[in-house]
């Protein structure tokens, strides 16, 4: 069954040019799809079009009847005075209304309406507001608030107080919250760290509706999507699989495009170099010649119907780096850090050797940048020393890159910073995509990742032996991931590098620093036996937990022993059902009492089942 079509979807911000250029396909129910695409190629505005929040100039998307659509896009206003714990509850607050109009029926048929019409809206109701757990809502409200890692005071905060991140955290629970069959993310994890992206990935996994998810974070897309949809040049490419499969699939088109395209190209030499001949012999008195080249001509014409396929961009430098003499790149000895009651660091001793690859991961607000500061010289130690060996030439890219002077050009920034001349400048930011008029691009307005791919321009012109990144990968758009990837899989001295790029941290990781609570554990290991050894951990936990001893096997009853369990059977049967009839008298008298009716209602379903359960036991005993 289809739960979304979207069909010839086309959509022009300015005139002649199209975003959209007639973009179809369908979605079938439960189907888990990533959209993919370089930045500006139409994703966001897909889902606005989707979503109802922008009206496409021609083509039509139609949702399956009865499916809710719910989109994590821009972040919505909410009425002044408004709560995190309020936004959580406007997403359950049409299960509340059903609970209301359930007590407003309840009390119709307590005056003596006993229609069948009212006895049916009522049954309706009660079994919907039991399937949606109208009776847990307050319960779901803290599993999702404490999966996505937000605490009790974000939701006692104004929501307007709140930054960036808290507000997407809390309209992203807000969508899980809500009753919805289709979700539509886009960037679900921008704001995550990675415990709450493990868990996202986790509900993904379990969704049985539909999700369109827009996102630069790879493992996330290898993790919960088995279907992709990339907008290229206005139009999709379809890729069935996640994105590991795209990856390897993309390239293989690609290629199989190039060597068709080459083919085609040497048979066109080959005919035009015939034609030429015929030419060249209908001048020396062969005249019937020149029909025969200009009908070979229109063939060649024909022939001509792909273009070379193309790549995109990439950007083409390398990190420097200097060989590292000695034993140390940095040394710590009894570090500590707090923040007034707030401890970030308890004693910590911390060594870098040379060549080390460090992840340094942890939940949002452990104080990883801390660190990073605190070897920078950013911040000081409370206690202990944090020293760099005496060879060491360290590189830093911050998680907020700022330069000296934000007026200036791009050019002139590079100019000003790495003392060098426009030529030189100008040969290296082309590396960097930096060509042509963007070059003259005011400083103060690039884009965050425009900002780190810059400063990057200038780190990698130094000779370093220890590099460290806060977050390099949080701005950049799946293809200068890549890229910075590819710069970083040739520089073989330390790295030291903070972030929740899953992908990133498998990839250059072979050594995890891992920081909750005030402290650091150091797991000489990569990134995907890290998580096995957690989950062995976990594991091993469960098998060692005490257990509650399991009941041994019940001899076999002589017949006076077996009359005896009858009889004492019996005895609880007729309390059971004395109680039983009491709940039933208690229902009656609480018939416009709702809430009470419902605590009657459980326990009668609970007396009832060990009724059943005791009246099985009597028969056994009886035989």
């Amino acid at each position: 069954m289809i739960d979304l079509s979207v069909q010839k979807i086309r959509i022009a911000f300015e005139k002649g040019n199209d975003i959209l250029k007639g973009v179809t396909f369908d979605i079938n129910t439960g189907e888990h799809v990533g959209i993919l695409g370089r930045n500006g190629a139409g994703k966001t505005t897909l889902f606005r079009i989707i979503s109802g929040d922008l009206t496409s100039d021609e083509g039509v998307v139609v949702t399956a009847p009865g499916k809710r659509v719910g989109v994590l896009s821009q972040l919505p206003v909410y009425p002044n005075g408004y709560t995190g714990e309020d936004v959580l509850r406007q997403a359950q607050r049409r299960i509340e209304r059903m609970g209301e109009d359930m007590d407003r029926l309840a009390e119709k048929m307590a005056a003596g309406d006993d229609s069948g019409d009212t006895l049916r809206a009522y049954d309706r109701l009660s079994a919907e507001f039991l399937r949606l757990g109208g009776y847990e809502l307050e319960r779901f409200r803290d599993i999702v608030a404490n999966g996505l890692g937000i605490p009790e005071r974000q939701r006692e905060q104004e929501y307007a107080q709140l930054s960036g991140g808290e507000k997407t955290r809390l309209n992203l629970a807000r969508l899980i919250l809500e009753d919805t069959d289709i979700l539509l993310l886009d960037e679900p994890t921008n704001h995550l760290d990675m415990s709450a992206s493990e868990w996202l990935e986790d509900y993904i996994g379990r969704f049985k509706g539909t999700v369109l998810t827009i996102s630069h974070d790879r493992y996330f897309l290898d993790k919960t999507v088995s279907r992709i949809i990339e907008i290229v040049d206005g139009m999709p490419e379809f890729y069935s699989g996640n994105y590991s499969f795209y990856l390897v699939e993309k390239q293989r088109r690609y290629e199989e495009k190039l060597r068709q395209y080459e083919k085609q190209e040497a048979k066109i030499a080959q005919l035009q170099r015939a034609a030429d001949d015929l030419h060249l012999w209908a001048f020396m008195g062969a005249d019937k010649l020149h029909k025969r080249a200009f009908s070979m001509e229109k063939r060649i014409e024909k022939l001509r119907t792909t273009d070379r396929p193309k790549q995109e961009a990439r950007m083409k430098s390398r990190f420097g780096e200097t060989e590292f003499r000695g034993d140390e790149v940095l040394v710590a000895r009894g570090v500590t850090k707090a923040f007034g009651n707030k401890r970030i660091l308890k004693e910590t001793e911390l060594l870098i050797e040379p060549h080390e690859s460090i992840a340094l991961i942890g939940d949002n607000g452990t104080g990883k940048s801390t660190l990073v500061k605190m070897i920078m010289g950013e911040e000081a130690a409370d206690t202990g020393f944090i020293r760099l060996g005496p060879a060491v030439r360290a590189a830093y890219l911050p998680q907020t890159v700022t330069f000296a002077d934000e007026n200036l050009t791009v050019l002139e920034t590079m100019m000003a910073e790495a003392k060098c001349t426009q030529q030189e400048a100008r040969d290296r930011l082309a590396a960097f995509l930096f060509r042509g008029e963007s070059v003259f691009t005011c400083v103060s307005d690039l884009s965050g990742g425009e900002r780190s791919r810059l400063k990057l321009c200038m780190l990698m012109k130094s000779d370093i032996n220890l590099l460290i990144l806060d977050e390099p990968t949080n701005h950049l758009d799946a293809a200068s991931r890549e890229w910075i990837e590819e710069a970083l899989s040739d520089y073989t001295e330390a790295l030291l590098f903070v972030s929740h790029d899953r992908w990133f941290i498998s990839r250059f990781a072979t050594r995890i620093w891992a920081m909750a609570n005030g402290e650091l554990r150091d797991y000489r290991m990569g990134y995907e036996e890290y998580m096995a050894y957690l989950e062995r951990q976990r594991q091993l936990a469960q098998t060692t937990a005490p257990r509650t001893e399991k009941p041994k096997k019940e001899q076999k009853k002589s017949p006076v022993e077996r009359d005896k369990s009858a009889a004492r059977i019996e005895r609880e049967i007729a309390q059971i059902e004395k109680k039983v009839a009491e709940n039933e008298s208690n229902q009656e008298a609480a018939s416009t009492d709702y809430q009470r009716l419902m605590e009657l209602t459980e326990e009668h379903r609970e007396l009832s089942e060990k009724l059943e359960e005791l009246y099985a036991a009597w028969e056994e005993a009886s035989e």
